[in-house]
């Protein structure tokens, strides 16, 4: 997971993003995870250097995971019909609704 989380942050680094948001079993407590999520930050994204897969939200997102081991969303993206962006919608525990914390990856200074 950690190959394809890195190869996904530089290519989204190298297109402009400057910071994305890790969520997902990877950031829990959990002995053994088996995923991540993670949403970034549009602001000053070139779509044309961006990895087409990055906007491809097939069922499953299962070309996001098969090429980089994870899930990818635009953090101002609306993630569900209560209108939460994704960036909002990974701060709240599934479970429970309540706040969770999230890591902030900032990509500059990634090499």
């Amino acid at each position: 997971m950690l190959t394809g989380l890195r190869a996904a942050l530089l290519n989204l680094k190298n297109a402009g993003c400057r910071i994305a948001y890790l969520d997902g079993s990877f950031v829990t407590a959990k002995f053994i995870p088996n995923d991540y999520d993670v949403c970034w930050d549009e602001l000053g994204v070139d779509p044309m250097a961006l990895d087409p897969v990055f906007l491809t939200f097939d069922a499953g997102r299962s070309h996001q995971k098969a090429q980089y081991g994870g899930e990818f969303f635009p953090a101002s993206s609306i993630a569900n019909s209560a209108g939460f962006t994704f960036y909002d919608f990974f701060q709240i525990d599934r479970t429970t609704r309540e706040h969770q914390g999230i890591i902030g990856i900032t990509l500059e200074d990634l090499v």
